[in-house]
């Protein structure tokens, strides 16, 4: 059994971030949640997950360039790092684990 443990929400965000790749911030990161898993998710939730994975060191964050259309604000961008790969590749296979000890009996 692996010492690290993701909740079912901290998994998904990673795995999307890892997906937006290059393009993880908060509101992209939320819709491709939304639209990949049709389930709502509130800003707030999001974001405190990010501040978790991050503190964790599962990712990490930049800022990129202020723009016009935010008002001047800039975006935070989120990476997995080497160490949340490594994290993720475990649950995978803790996962595939569990699966493949099913009986196929078991879903006849």
């Amino acid at each position: 059994m692996s010492k690290h443990h993701l909740g079912e929400f901290e998994e998904i965000v990673m795995l999307t971030v890892a997906i937006l790749y290059g393009e993880a911030y908060g509101i992209a990161i939320l819709n491709e949640i939304e639209k990949r898993l049709k389930r709502n998710v509130s800003i707030g939730s999001l974001q405190t997950v990010l501040r978790r994975l991050e503190k964790k060191g599962y990712l990490i964050s930049e800022f990129g360039e202020a723009t016009p259309e935010r008002g001047g604000k800039r975006k935070r961008y989120f990476t997995v790092t080497k160490y949340g790969q490594k994290v993720l590749q475990e649950t995978k296979e803790q996962r595939m684990g569990l699966w493949n000890a099913i009986p196929r009996i078991a879903f006849e």
